[in-house]
């Protein structure tokens, strides 16, 4: 049986100590290592090469998701469950943004942790007790954090739209769920020519992936669910 090999990120020895017992009654589990702080995450990351980092948000040298940020930009295999004691949409909405696949508040009960750990090894994006495919997550953020233009992105270096218009087009069919072939059908062009633009807006937006791409785009009021494709 192969284990999911888990690393736990809190700067409190106590609460380390919890999740670790409570993680090895699963024998699916494996707690390969903890750091107590941002720096020795990211060595932990590149030394061991876990499945599942569990981050605590508030660490004492370098914010919880600045540290997410960084191991998932370098390590994308890595999935990270962020574990906090605010359990705040705007937090989660910033989780889940920064590149991680679950957000927990750390009154979470041992059952519900273990599922959520095997749930984003499924791809499977998690908030609370609600858990999401790509498609549900992107609403999620829509529903959830409202219109979050005018309320989290503000500066107006943020306003500046670094995309093209046909890769703008194909952002907004992300955004709306559209897998590859279907915006290369909508828009008439080749699913090569899609990709190749796909490719060059995660790395212009600077992120890792489709889901983060999207709620890039709705935190900065540049696609709006309400409005239908094409309009």
């Amino acid at each position: 049986m192969t284990q999911t090999r888990v690393v736990i990120v809190d700067d409190h020895p106590v609460f380390r100590q919890g999740l670790r017992d409570v993680l090895e009654t699963d024998p699916g589990l494996q707690v390969v290592g903890e750091a107590a702080n941002g720096e020795v995450a990211f060595q932990m990351a590149e030394d061991v090469e876990p499945d599942v980092m569990l981050i605590d948000i508030n660490l004492p040298d370098i914010n919880g998701l600045q540290v997410t940020r960084q191991i998932r930009a370098k390590q994308p295999d890595i999935k990270v469950i962020v574990v906090t004691g605010y359990d705040d949409a705007e937090q989660a909405f910033h989780a889940i943004r920064a590149g991680a696949s679950a957000y927990c508040a750390k009154d979470i009960t041992p059952e519900t942790l273990i599922q959520t750990i095997y749930s984003v090894q499924q791809d499977r994006y998690v908030v609370g007790e609600r858990k999401m495919n790509h498609d549900e997550v992107v609403v999620w953020v829509e529903e959830k954090v409202g219109r979050i233009s005018g309320r989290i992105i503000t500066d107006t270096e943020d306003s500046f739209v670094p995309l093209s218009p046909r890769e703008m087009e194909i952002l907004e069919y992300v955004t709306h769920g559209r897998s590859n072939k279907e915006i290369a059908y909508a828009l008439g062009i080749s699913h090569q020519t899609v990709k190749n633009h796909m490719t060059a807006i995660l790395r212009k937006l600077q992120v890792d992936d489709r889901t983060q791409a999207a709620v890039y785009a709705l935190s900065r009021g540049w696609v709006r669910l309400d409005k239908p494709l094409g309009e």
